[in-house]
This record gives structure tokens, sequence and C-alpha cells, in this order.
């Protein structure tokens, strides 16, 4: 235990504030001590952890009614505060008791309306303990002697003040990167400095670079990082070769997407004479490359993994290793860290074995080419890959083994429709489609997830520090709303509710698949349900029904996977010290904490560029006709979801046949004279009536309502665009997607898996 968990440990189990001289007598505080003491003393008064009292003592902050956390700011200009404390419920603050607070904001609240019977509470910012945002990127417009910047971000709900001579001679209408100088206080607005131009909104690429910026993404590498990398080999040595296993008479293949370059793992099967199969799954060496402390690997700790936006990729390493000699590219010897898993009929890993290895593979197959071989749909390919047919039938006879054990097992099987935006060479998008998801990937994801929990299971029995991949039990009152919802919908998930089986929650899932009812229950249970974390700690994995997880198949790309291969390389050669041991345990806390950071960024920002290009490529659709499903109904309108997953809104103002009731217990708009009702899962025919990409709002209306509404509508909104649109006319032709060329999937969106 540290000093300071020492100290916050110690004010949390005395009742009564005390004195700085009580606590130092207390806590045996020796004199030549007492300056370290009090900056110590200052840093968790500063940290929220604990609060000083008007008469001078200290105290628990969370005893004097303090809540400290994370503030996230709607758009509208209040907020909730986001407890470290998980077992507390969101606090709502009001925008004028955010004293100066911005989006993500690091705060202590005090509760100012204690906690009312169904878990509402309200508070007030106490003290700002960390600012989220350091810069800003936005649109800046120019004034009189001084400019502003409007942030991107439309919770951020200031305005940027730019005084004279520190805009970097931006221009109206030109998206900057500004440096925040003062932060707001009462009405003041933040003040700052301009530091980077980033272009004009209409010119190519800069909407995707102001999202890279937004989300603080690094994509580009600094020279000492680059240097080392381009100094890297392009093939192996002698010296890399000496004492592994070689595994380059087997069979062993690399799947993956059509255009992926970054190939971190490779398979190889073999039918025992005892009938087990035993599966080699054969990882990239990449620490062998990327050594601890140096500039690759501080880079890559930093980045925490790689980046797939619809336009281009952010490598965690550049591409000399990515691409080149850490990519098990086809009939080149590689080096691996490999795990050997020999496997029963039953889907159990009765042995293993991990090694380090070096590997050839003879084949690159794409996810397209295996499901058409196992498929048997193209004859002349089954000529060209004869040589690797029978191993691939036997990888799908494990596969299925392995999926039937974890259906047994109860582990949730989301099958969420996901989709890519295809774009020109300009980086207009031109089509968004489905990803194909055929057996082959299905084979893949079997073979890592059994890895991944073989890797880790090893690592815990020999009790050495580690990363694993976390997904804790939901909490009860998540649990128990989401009963309550689906019970509406005439689903029924029985109790308990405190420490439920994730098989109850699958059998949900198996009972919705293919019902109109299908998107909206998986998408609320997924809220309800935990967020997967990198931690010290094996506690499981709950959506997976494991007892131990890992990532450890794609160190190319995710920092929690080079890490762990770092540790069980020193294990495996015995350079697992007492002292080494100590040492990486601290680090391999501070890497889970920064990798699960990293992730959410990344997530964040890939979802908002795809948001961003769906919204550009319906512009180019405004006043066309499309079949869509209800996906969601609310107070203020329904969701339309389209055959390439596009949401759109249809605004209650907008159903102008009727006056429309929401009706919650049924998640429907009932019409109050007619009765007409949409409710979920309901097939209807909608009009684009607006694409905006700053907002990434999409807006339908019914081709059944009114021609006055539509021509309205359409009208209002085709002044807004800067494209030319087609005129509309009542028969507005209807537009399907599936006509449209298919892009290959390529892969990254399973990337960073689970």
């Amino acid at each position: 235990m540290t000093k300071k968990e020492k100290l916050i440990g110690f004010l949390k189990e005395n009742a009564n504030p005390l004195t700085a001289s009580e606590i130092m007598t207390m806590l045996d505080v020796k004199k030549e001590d007492e300056e370290a003491f009090f900056a110590l003393l200052n840093e968790v008064v500063g940290e929220g952890y604990v609060v000083k009292t008007k008469r001078d003592r200290y105290t628990d902050s969370a005893k004097m009614g303090f809540v400290l956390g994370r503030m996230s700011v709607s758009e509208k200009g209040f907020g909730f505060l986001i407890p470290d404390d998980k077992e507390r419920k969101d606090i709502f603050v009001a925008a004028s008791d955010l004293a100066g607070a911005m989006h993500k904001d690091r705060v202590l609240i005090r509760v100012s309306k204690p906690e009312t019977p169904d878990g509402k509470c309200e508070g007030e910012v106490a003290q700002i303990i960390e600012r989220a945002f350091t810069s800003i990127v936005g649109r800046f417009e120019e004034s009189e002697g001084f400019g502003f910047v409007t942030p991107d971000d439309k919770r951020v709900r200031y305005d940027i003040f730019v005084p004279y001579g520190r805009s970097l001679n931006a221009r109206t209408g030109e998206k900057v990167v500004v440096t925040i100088t003062k932060y707001p206080v009462g009405r003041r607005n933040p003040e700052g400095e301009v530091v980077e131009k980033l272009g004009f909104c209409t010119e190519p690429g800069v909407d995707v670079l102001s999202v890279i910026r937004r989300f603080n993404l690094k994509d580009e590498f600094d020279e000492e990082t680059l240097k080392e990398a381009q100094n890297m080999p392009a093939i192996l040595t002698k010296q890399d070769m000496e004492n592994r296993r070689d595994f380059r008479h087997l069979n062993v293949i690399t799947i993956d997407g059509d255009d992926a370059k970054d190939l971190d793992d490779a398979i190889h099967v073999e039918r025992l004479d005892n009938g087990h199969i035993r599966l080699g799954v054969h990882i990239a060496d990449v620490t062998n490359y990327v050594k601890a402390g140096s500039p690759l690997d501080e880079e890559a700790f930093l980045r925490g993994t790689s980046v797939y936006l619809e336009d281009r990729v952010i490598p965690m390493l550049p591409v000399e290793l990515s691409n080149g000699i850490c990519s098990l590219n086809p009939k080149v010897d590689r080096l691996t860290l490999s795990c050997l898993m020999e496997i029963d009929q039953n889907g159990a890993v009765v042995d293993h074995e991990i090694c380090e290895g070096i590997i050839r593979t003879v084949e690159r197959m794409t996810y397209h080419n295996v499901t058409s071989l196992l498929q048997h749909e193209d004859e002349k390919l089954e000529q060209e890959y004869s040589h690797i047919q029978k191993d691939l039938e036997l990888m799908l006879e494990l596969a299925l083994i392995l999926r039937k054990k974890r259906v047994i097992r109860g582990a949730i099987d989301f099958d969420f429709p996901e989709a890519k935006a295809i774009l020109d060479e300009k980086g207009v998008p031109i089509a968004i489609e489905k990803y194909e998801v055929g057996v082959s990937n299905r084979i893949i994801e079997e073979f890592m997830l059994v890895c991944n929990e073989t890797v880790a299971e090893h690592a815990f029995w020999a009790d050495i520090p580690f990363v694993y991949r976390v997904h804790e039990t939901p909490s009860e009152d998540k649990i128990s709303e989401f009963a309550k919802f689906i019970y509406n919908l005439g689903y029924i998930l029985k109790p308990p509710y405190d420490n439920v089986h994730p098989k109850s929650l699958q059998k949900v899932v198996d009972k919705i698949k293919g019902t109109p009812q299908d998107k909206m229950i998986s998408t609320a249970m997924l809220r309800s349900l935990m967020k997967a974390i990198y931690s010290p700690y094996n506690d499981g994995h709950f959506a997976l029904a494991s007892k131990y997880y890992a990532h450890f198949t794609s160190p190319i790309r995710r920092y929690p996977d080079l890490c762990i291969h770092r540790i069980l390389k020193k294990m495996l050669h015995g350079e697992l010290t007492e002292k080494e041991t100590q040492k990486l345990k601290g680090f391999v806390a501070e890497a889970a904490n920064h990798s699960s950071e990293c992730e959410k960024q990344a997530e964040d920002a890939e979802r908002e560029v795809f948001k961003l290009k769906a919204a550009e490529f319906m512009k180019n659709h405004i006043g066309e006709e499309f079949v869509g499903v209800i996906s969601s109904v609310t107070n203020f309108g329904m969701f339309v979801e389209l055959e390439n997953t596009i949401e759109g809104l249809i605004r209650m103002a907008n159903l102008d046949d009727d006056y429309y009731i929401y009706d919650d217990k049924n998640y429907a708009l009932i019409g109050e004279r007619t009765h007409k009702s949409y409710t979920i899962g309901d097939e209807v025919k909608v009009l684009v009536v607006n694409a905006d990409e700053e907002s990434r709002q999409i807006d339908f209306v019914l081709s059944s309502a009114s021609e006055q509404t539509k021509h309205n509508e359409y009208r209002k909104h085709q002044k807004k665009q800067t494209t030319v649109v087609k005129s509309h006319t009542p028969t507005a032709k209807k537009k399907t997607f599936s006509d449209r060329s298919k892009q290959k999937r390529n892969g990254n969106h399973q990337r960073r898996g689970r």
C-alpha cells in the first residue's frame, strides 16, 4: 500500500475531521518527513479524495456529502456526474450549477438534493479536479480585432475567444485547433490561441482530420521512432531463429480481409491419433523488434491501439513493422509466439504449450476465399487450393465444436450488423455497405477466443503480473431495469438479478432473433452490461461466460497484447525474478488503465467518422425514397433504419396526418383520431429531407405523408445544401442498396475484439 492510499484509507476510517497535526500524530509522521506529509495532504485534497473544512480539518470527501467522478455534459447544457463509485447512480447537474466545468472534466460534486426512492440525485460542482480538454477543434470566425472558435463537439457549450494576434491568421470558415489558455469563469468564455489550421470545411480530408485532432489521435510518428523502425531488418537472421520451435513444415495459413496488410495471426490444425485436434495459433513476435523502453515501445504505449477510420488506418506501429518484418506475410520466414492446444471432441483444451516459434505460411487466405472453398462455390478456386482443402474442413469442424461449447456454457452472442463507407479517391462516400460475415470469420473468431482463454488461464495459475480482458457482472439495478423493459415487449427475464448468469441473457437473444424487436432489445441489453476493460486482475469475462480471458492475438495493433507477450517471454526465459515481478505489477496496472482509455477514444473516433460519412452519403440522396424498418420510438419521433444500417429520424412534428401520442409501454406512436400506429419493426417508406455532416443528423419524413409536407420539408432543406439535388416528384423512385457492387469485408471492424 502506498503512502497516499494509507492516508486516504486512514481518513476514510476515522469518523470525525482531524487537524493536520492530529493526523501526523496518529500516523506517527516524523519531524523530518513533515514537508513531504503536507505535500501529500495537499495532493489528496487537490484530487478530491479528501476535503478541508473551514476550520482547517481534513476528512474523507464522501463523508461530507461529496462525490468524485467525471462530467458528461449534454448539448442542451445540463450534465450528469459519472461517479467513480460504480455502486452510485449518475448525478444530475443543472447548467447553472456547473461552475465552469466542461464536458469530460474530472470534478468533485456536492450533493444538493438527496437521493430519491427511485435513485435520482442532484448536485453542484464544488471543485474542478482535472480539465479534460487542453485544446479544442472547431470552426473559426473572424471579428474586428479578435475571433471565436465554435467547437465541433456540441457538448462543449462555450465558444472559445481568440484575442488579437493569436489566430494564426485563420479566416472565417477554416477548421482550426485552438489551445485553451484560460478556462471559463462565471459568464466569461474560455480564451485560447490557434495553434493549427486544418483547412476549410469543404476541402477534401478536412472533415476526417478534424475528428483525428478532436480525439487527440497521433497520425504521424516522430523522427526518432521512424528512424528506429526504418533500421529494422527486412529478413530474419540466423540469430533470430535460434532456440525456436520450427513450424515451417506445417500447413500454416493466415485468414484475413482482402485489403489487410498487418497480418498478426496464423493458424494450423492437425488431427491426432487419439481423435483430438491440435490447434496452433501463431502470433507475430513483435517484442523481438519492439524492446521495452525503446522509442517504438513508448510510442506504442501512448497510442494504445491502431485506429481504423473510413479513409485511413492510424497504426500503433510504423508500417515498416506493421506491414513488414512483423506481419506474417505469405511464404516468408517469420518469428512467432505460438500457442499449441490439444482439444477434445467436447471442445475442452486438455493440453497446451506456449513457445517461441518460426513459421512460413503456405498461403495468405482471405475470408471470402475460405468461405467459398468451404461452401464449394468455385471449382477453379478448389483446384488452386486443393493442398489445404482438408485443413480448412478440419478447421471448420473444430470451430463448430468450440462454438457448441461456448453456447452450452452460456456465452452471449450479439449479432449486430456492421457497415463500412466505400469512398472514392477524394474521400467522398459512394456507398454504405454491410460487412459480409461468413463461416471463415467464425472460424477465426473461435480460434482466437480459445487461444486468448488458454493464455489467460496459463498466466493466472502461473501467478505472474498480467493484463487481463475483463467484463464484470452487470449491476442488479441495470438488469432489473432491462427486465422491466423487455417485459413490456412480451419477454421475460427471470430473477435473481443480483448475480445474473449470461446464459439467461443469451436465452433472450435467442428468442428475439429475427423479430422486429431484435435490434432494440439487443441494444438495450448491451447498454445494461458493463464495458469490457483491461485490468491487472482476473475478474473473468461475463459476456463470454469465461473465467479467464486476455488479448493475446493482436500485438501489432493492441498494446495489451504486446505487453503480455513480453511478460510471457520473460517467463519462458526464466527472467521473472522477484524484483522484475514487482516492477511489472506496477506497469501492467498502468498499461491496463491507459489502454482502456485509448480503446474508448479510438472507438469514439471510428464511430464519429462513420456517422460523418453516412450523413455525407445521404446528403446526395435528398429527395429520394427508401424502404426502412422502425428501429426505435421516442416521445419526439421515431428512428428508421435502412438496409445499409443508416438511421434517420422522423420527427413527431412531421407526422401531420394526425396528432400522435407516445405509448411508452408498447413503444409505439398512436394517432389520436385515426388510431393509426407506428411501432418497432414496422416497415415504412421514407423520404430523405435532410443530412447534416456537422451534426451527423439525418432526417426522414414518411413518403405517405401529405404531398404538401413532403414538398415543404424538401424545399426547406434543399436550400441548405451546397450540392445540386435532383428535383423531387411525388412518385420518387424507390432505391435499394442490394444492386450495388459488394465490397469485400476487410476485417478491420473486428480488430479490437471482445
